[in-house]
């Protein structure tokens, strides 16, 4: 099994920041623990740790290795060695790397969020290099800083980055199909970079040291998908692919039917249902527990990938994600030519491996 891990994350460490340039030392995140005593919350026993960034605390999540199934050294990458032992273990040929830390808008301070997504690009960049090519990261964009945010993406593909992480909503309330990202988008598909829209959330007033609402961060997923599809982005960039990450694949027959009562479908000059996908280039990350059987009536054969949420404990995460889908197909659920192209062959080609 030749599988890629399409959805996979690294903890941001003190480590992280040492990248920032001299004059962006003032920037630098402070962790602190506000609260001592026993975790709180579900999942991984979140404890009161957290970053501050320039005035806005951000919540660093306190790790259980039972409950993640991996260990600090794998999870900050502390030692990439151990990382890659890991996934030949569990399979995995390639992950492509999300942050944790800025799943969420930690600023909205342009000069910061230039100098903190630069810093993080250069440590990935930095860790990843002796992979051989098995870490693959999504790069951190200054969307604030368009024009950097532009300049910054030939350095982070000539060293490793996959794709460009983006938020389905961000910039004071901008969806993804707001002109104000074009330049990003011609960029991207210039240098064969897909973008990359992960759960999340743009607006950094509500995720100020808490979770924010797990729903939301989804929805805005879904959010940019019908927003991308509605005013025909993809036609305008024809050689770009967009990726909907973390936020499930069961919606995609609703989305496209949405699409179609609005009068699409009529004049689609491809077949609405079963095309949709393949027109737009979207791709989707499903879980095992979406109906995937189902899913193929709506052309996701070639556009459905899988992620073990590596070192995160929400719902989206599963450490033999991959060997399910296979053990699917093995019980006739679908074909094992399905199976292989969602736990590999798919994101191969979204990410460009």
């Amino acid at each position: 099994m030749r599988a890629i891990d399409a959805d996979t994350h690294i903890d941001e460490t003190e480590q992280t920041w040492e990248y920032l340039d001299e004059a962006d030392h003032r920037f630098k995140p402070i962790a602190f623990e506000l609260v001592e005593g026993e975790p709180v919350g579900p999942g991984d026993g979140r404890r009161h740790r957290l970053w501050l960034i320039a005035g806005n605390a951000r919540l660093r999540r306190f790790r259980s290795d039972q409950l993640t199934g991996t260990t600090r050294e794998t999870r900050e990458l502390l030692d990439v060695d151990a990382r890659l032992r890991h996934m030949d273990e569990l399979g995995i040929e390639v992950q492509a790397l999300y942050p944790t830390t800025f799943l969420h808008t930690a600023t909205d301070r342009p000069e910061v969020e230039l100098a903190l997504c630069r810093s993080y690009n250069r440590w990935l960049a930095d860790r990843t290099a002796s992979s051989g090519g098995r870490l693959r990261w999504v790069a951190l964009t200054p969307l604030l800083s368009m024009d950097k945010a532009v300049e910054g993406l030939r350095f982070a593909r000539d060293h490793g980055a996959c794709g460009v992480m983006k938020k389905g909503v961000e910039c004071d309330d901008r969806s993804a199909s707001d002109p104000y990202f074009f330049p990003l988008y011609e960029e991207a598909e210039r240098l064969d970079l897909p973008i990359c829209i992960h759960q999340g959330i743009g607006n950094p007033g509500i995720t100020n040291a808490a979770d924010p609402p797990a729903k939301v961060a989804q929805l805005n997923v879904l959010s940019a998908f019908n927003a991308l599809a509605s005013a025909g982005i993809p036609d305008m960039f024809p050689g770009l692919r967009f990726g909907f990450i973390e936020a499930g694949a069961s919606w995609i027959p609703y989305l496209i039917k949405e699409a179609g009562m609005r009068g699409k479908a009529v004049q689609a000059s491809y077949d609405f249902k079963t095309g949709f996908l393949a027109h737009n280039r979207f791709y989707v990350t499903c879980d095992t527990e979406d109906d995937i059987a189902y899913l193929l009536n709506f052309g996701a054969e070639d556009y459905l990938m899988i992620g073990t949420d590596y070192s995160h404990v929400d719902q989206s995460a599963e450490m033999r994600a991959h060997s399910v889908i296979m053990d699917m197909a093995n019980r006739g659920d679908f074909s094992v030519t399905v199976a292989d192209k969602i736990v590999g062959e798919n994101a191969r080609t979204f990410y460009g491996l």
